[in-house]
């Protein structure tokens, strides 16, 4: 059942702009457009991006945090893939109103 937007409270609305706030980084952004493809251990991540394990890791836990990415324990690594549907739409619909003319 879809609440109505105008019926958000305001704590609500508060999630609503951290969640914008996560999503305002690039770093971020660039993690999540790759786990639109397909699962990632944070070595894939690093090694896709350039970038050292452990900054990617911070990324990961921020994006975890505001619950847009979940995470499988194999072993001592750690598969990360995006936490649901909802994601892919956000995502999907924030491309696309940038890509709209």
């Amino acid at each position: 059942m879809e609440r109505d937007i105008l019926a958000i409270q305001e704590e609500e609305l508060q999630q609503l702009a951290d969640l914008f706030k996560v999503l305002g980084d690039p770093t971020r952004l660039k993690i999540v457009q790759l786990l639109l493809l397909r699962s990632h251990y944070v070595t894939e991540l690093a090694e896709a991006m350039g970038m050292e394990q452990s900054a990617i890791s911070h990324q990961l836990r921020v994006l975890r945090q505001a619950r847009l990415v979940t995470f499988k324990k194999e072993g001592k690594s750690a598969l990360y893939s995006l936490n649901d549907e909802h994601v892919v739409v956000l995502l999907s619909q924030g491309i696309e109103h940038v890509l709209h003319q």
